[in-house]
């Protein structure tokens, strides 16, 4: 797909939650993520975005693949999104504008295909198919939630890590670790980067937004594209015995796949269950199934990334 330089028309307008308000009782954090996931429309199927600094040495990946879903979204009417895949390309520069440019691939009696690509400084830095599917009935199944204790008899990640440890890390891993974050987090399993031990890469946490979000299906569905990229890789390094202090991996997402089963609300507590089943090749291979409280099935995801040995 060619991609030109956007030509600006006299007129542009944004995508954006059609509930939003100043009086809502979002968490800044979580409004300001509704921010950045509202994208200007440049031109038809060309969008632009701004990233978030969040700590990390490039854009979160979450956020161009929350972004991209976004610009997507918008190009179909009365379907929502059962499944994307998605790569990533190259490192995102926070401090420039994302243009995103989508392929209306095809619009069929039941299902919409679109194509995105993402790009900054003339070049392309992510890519990603989406399907659409309008509602529809059928036969229902689904795998079984793990039991595991309930959120509100777990602590808080932020709590999980004491001060006077978070000084002795590395400074970018302390921005990413102590600023304010967008979701609550409660870890089942205390967090492999507090300890050295080796164990099975599977865990669980409790996640969802720090406050209300608007009624948005597809607002919704962007959010937890964007959350669903917060754990997996690091579920891949859990066999071997690792910490933030040691700094012995470079880490980066290549690919993420996501199916969504049904609708979601992101600001109600979710059990993310990672398993990461293979790590060769210096990628580590993680899937995860997200479930409501009451055990209901709603998503799923797959990701591929890179955890690459520094050399000492």
């Amino acid at each position: 797909m060619k991609i030109s330089p956007p030509v600006l028309p006299k007129q542009s307008h944004f995508i954006t939650s059609s509930k939003m308000s100043k009086e809502n009782s979002l968490d800044t954090s979580i409004e300001r993520l509704i921010e950045i996931l509202s994208l200007e429309m440049i031109e038809e199927n060309i969008f632009r975005g701004e990233s978030q600094d969040i700590g990390s040495p490039q854009v979160f990946g979450g956020q161009v693949l929350g972004q991209a879903l976004r610009a997507a979204s918008s190009t179909v009417e009365n379907r929502l999104i059962h499944s994307l895949h998605a790569y990533f390309l190259r490192r995102g520069d926070f401090e420039a504008p994302i243009v995103y440019e989508v392929d209306r691939a095809r619009d069929g009696g039941s299902f919409s295909n679109r194509r995105v690509i993402a790009v900054q400084h003339g070049q392309q830095i992510f890519n990603m198919t989406a399907s659409f599917q309008k509602p529809e009935k059928g036969l229902e199944h689904q795998s079984k939630m793990p039991k595991v204790k309930e959120p509100e008899d777990l602590e808080d990640i932020v709590d999980l890590i004491k001060p006077e440890w978070v000084e002795q890390l590395p400074l970018r891993i302390k921005r990413m670790l102590t600023r304010e974050r967008p979701f609550e987090s409660k870890p089942v399993q205390i967090p492999h980067f507090l300890t050295n031990k080796t164990g099975d890469p599977v865990k669980q946490s409790w996640i969802r937004a720090k406050g209300e979000v608007p009624s948005d299906a597809e607002l919704h569905q962007a959010l937890l594209a964007y959350v669903s990229d917060y754990d997996l890789l690091t579920t891949a390094i859990l066999p071997h015995g690792t910490n933030l202090l040691q700094n012995r991996f470079q880490m980066a997402s290549l690919d993420h796949a996501m199916w969504f089963h049904k609708p979601i609300k992101v600001d109600e507590w979710h059990l993310f269950s990672y398993e990461s089943t293979r790590s060769s090749g210096s990628r580590g291979f993680t899937r995860a199934e997200i479930f409501t409280r009451d055990g209901d099935l709603v998503a799923s995801t797959t990701q591929e990334g890179l955890m690459r040995l520094r050399k000492q």
